[in-house]
């Protein structure tokens, strides 16, 4: 017997809140350079695009961690995915205590992204391996709550410290790398959820693995994923310089209050809406996050920071409610042993949303501005959500329907079973 094995394991219950709060510090950890973009901006004197390529090398990073390790835990087990992934958290704590440049710095965030990235099929699934059976919401509600959480308290608690405490650029990192050092050195003792299996060779090819049944609605969903992540993205990255240059605003505090504001917003939403039906939640999450959007459009133009958080409060509600909707309504239709696969797939769409249309829109301040870009980034948002509310719509028509024609096709007194794409839904009732 190896020594491993002979160490005592924690309570399945301690351990479902002990990942949830790993997986909290490694958002948090996320967000934590973000109110420091303008101190490393002045210091070290790179453009908005540069700005921007230092956030989305952390998303891209993550992304390519989730393509490659996304599904491997559900072979090899999540607890050698999670230590490995805390090991190379530590890592990038390293690189952001000592980086003396951008250079560093996007080697650091890059570190981070894959270490983020390779924790998030491990830790959600786990999650979902963890939920007790007469609580089968509670997984995909700390799945969605949880990393809003830790993307809020981290840009606040860093944009305090930067703000109020000495050494700005160094005190956070210094803080998150013996946190994580003490997670690590935990995971040894936590439960083992997913038990070897075959197939850990082939699961490293990358690909999207959603189950046939769930595609449907996954392709529905999808463009509005990708939209409410986009929006964390510019606010993320571009954030500080819009409350600072078109708001008018100042101090560091100010681009960790609204990264706050917005993800902040979105965990009470998804706290709020724990036990609507799903499907219900995340319509209302995707027209508040249109509403939202909306505001901060009007508060650019007029400009009004009062009507910019108010907007961005409402955006955020939206983006976490319809998040969790989204998480509640598909994750059921995964068996256990497709879990990984089918989380890697929401967060490689919604992760594409948050880097991608960043780069872009650091691109274009160079060309056309800050608030033009902003606009324009916005109406696109927009548009995407539109289209998956019109998608959402058709879809449950067409699930009416379905249903209605049912008992024709079955034998006299049998009962018409509940689509599929709304299991999650029957499950409130």
């Amino acid at each position: 017997m190896s020594r491993m094995s002979q160490l005592p394991r924690l309570s399945r219950g301690f351990t479902f809140w002990l990942i949830a709060t790993v997986q909290a510090l490694l958002l948090f950890a996320s967000s934590a350079p973000s109110p420091l973009y303008g101190v490393y901006q002045a210091e070290w004197g790179f453009s908005a695009t540069m700005l921007t390529a230092v956030f989305a090398v952390y998303a891209i990073a993550l992304l390519a961690a989730l393509l490659v390790v996304g599904g491997v835990s559900d072979h090899i087990g999540r607890r050698k995915v999670l230590g490995a992934s805390l090991v190379v958290e530590v890592v990038s704590m390293l690189l952001f205590f000592t980086a003396d440049g951008v250079g560093p710095l996007l080697a650091a965030r890059a570190v981070q992204g894959l270490a983020t990235g390779a924790a998030t099929g491990a830790t959600s699934s786990a999650l979902l391996d963890l939920q007790p059976p007469d609580r089968p919401r509670l997984g995909p509600l700390v799945n969605s709550l949880v990393p809003l959480v830790g993307l809020a308290l981290g840009a606040l608690g860093s944009g305090l410290l930067v703000e109020y405490a000495p050494a700005p650029k160094t005190l956070v990192y210094g803080l998150l790398l013996v946190v994580f050092v003490l997670a690590a050195l935990v995971v040894p003792l936590l439960p083992e959820t997913s038990p070897r299996s075959p197939g850990a060779v082939a699961s490293l090819v990358p690909r999207i693995a959603v189950p046939h049944q769930a595609r449907p609605l996954f392709l529905t969903v999808a463009p509005c994923l990708f939209a409410v992540w986009a929006v964390g993205g510019l606010y993320m990255s571009l954030g500080p310089s819009i409350a600072v240059r078109t708001l008018h605003l100042s101090g560091h505090l100010v681009g960790g209050l609204v990264i706050f504001a917005q993800t902040g917003s979105g965990a009470l939403g998804s706290l709020l809406r724990r036990k609507h039906p799903p499907r219900r939640t995340m319509t209302l999450g995707f027209v508040a996050f249109l509403v939202g959007i909306g505001a901060t459009l009007g508060a650019l133009a007029i400009p009004s920071p009062a009507l910019f958080f108010t907007g961005i409060v409402i955006a955020g509600y939206g983006f976490g409610t319809g998040f969790l909707g989204a998480f509640q309504t598909i994750a059921p239709l995964a068996g256990p042993d497709e879990r990984a696969g089918l989380v890697a797939g929401m967060y490689v769409v919604s992760y594409l949303g948050f880097s991608v249309p960043a780069v872009v829109a650091g691109l274009a301040v160079q060309k056309v501005g800050l608030s033009t870009t902003t606009t324009a980034y916005s109406i696109a948002v927009m548009v995407l959500a539109v289209v998956a509310c019109a998608g959402l719509l058709v879809q449950e028509r067409r699930e009416k329907r379905t249903a209605a024609g049912a008992p024709h096709l079955l034998p006299p007194g049998a009962a018409p079973a509940p689509p599929v794409a709304r299991a999650a839904d029957a499950d409130h009732h």
